[in-house]
């Protein structure tokens, strides 16, 4: 079974975040970078894949040079190659413009399985993998919770809303975005670092594209503090909260 996992490079959780000069996106001159987490659980579902059927793990990944570092530790976790897809700015791409890049790039890999995190955390889409099974003709399924394959199909279960689940069977091939948490993430080990060194990782130039969505402002959300004295008798005072409560507030 070949498995290809889409992995985004994203700044780390705790780096002081500053908007660029320009004011698109956000100044990577003194960020640290990390694997997407929710990408992560998606290369660990992959990895106990293979090592259940066997087959291959292919590692997607689109950006600048940096994005090398993340791919490595993909490899060092277990992946066999990775294609690394050329692009320069990308936090200025929006869903389908990645999309599109992506399945561009996976001509002539004829994959079974195409998994991604369930979004990014540095946008927050939640929209790459779904876009991509469209550009592809696959079938698709999301908030995947367990994956099991059955020869020519796939069946997943699904997190619905309450406590619920849901379980489909696709067929092959089909692309999965899956929940983050379902299963423990491994470390890579010094051994796996040391292959990592030799493993084949492809460069390819991004497809031209165009995002359909430009992002026009970047800002840091502005702070103020209010305060109300509500005056009169306990009742009408108490009847004033509850209107704000409800009607400015929305919390109740």
């Amino acid at each position: 079974m070949k498995i290809i996992v889409s992995v985004k490079q994203v700044p780390s959780r705790d780096s002081a975040l500053k908007v660029n000069s320009a004011g698109k996106w956000l100044d990577d001159s003194d960020l640290s970078f990390e694997m997407n987490e929710p990408d992560a659980y998606a290369l660990e579902e992959a990895l106990q894949l293979k090592e259940k059927l066997g087959g291959e793990v292919v590692v997607l990944s689109a950006g600048p040079e940096r994005v090398t570092q993340t791919i490595r530790e993909a490899l060092a976790k277990g992946a066999d190659r990775a294609i690394h897809v050329e692009v320069e700015e990308d936090g200025a791409l929006d869903a389908l413009a990645t999309a599109q890049i992506l399945a561009k790039a996976l001509e002539g890999e004829s994959p079974d399985l195409i998994l991604t995190g369930l979004q990014s955390d540095d946008l927050g889409y939640g929209q790459t993998g779904v876009v991509l099974a469209e550009l592809l003709g696959f079938a698709h399924a999301t908030i995947v919770m367990e994956v099991e394959p059955l020869g020519a199909t796939v069946r997943v279960k699904r997190e619905l809303e309450d406590g619920w689940f849901q379980n489909v069977v696709l067929s092959l091939p089909a692309v999965l975005t899956i929940q983050s948490g379902i299963k423990k993430l491994r470390y890579a080990t010094l051994m796996g670092i040391k292959k990592a060194k030799t493993k084949e990782v492809k460069k390819i130039p991004a497809a031209a594209t165009k995002s359909a969505a430009q992002i026009d402002k970047v800002y840091l959300p502005q702070r103020n503090k209010q305060s109300q004295i509500l005056t009169g008798d306990p009742k009408d005072v108490a009847k004033q909260l509850v209107e704000k409560l409800k009607f400015e507030a929305r919390v109740i």
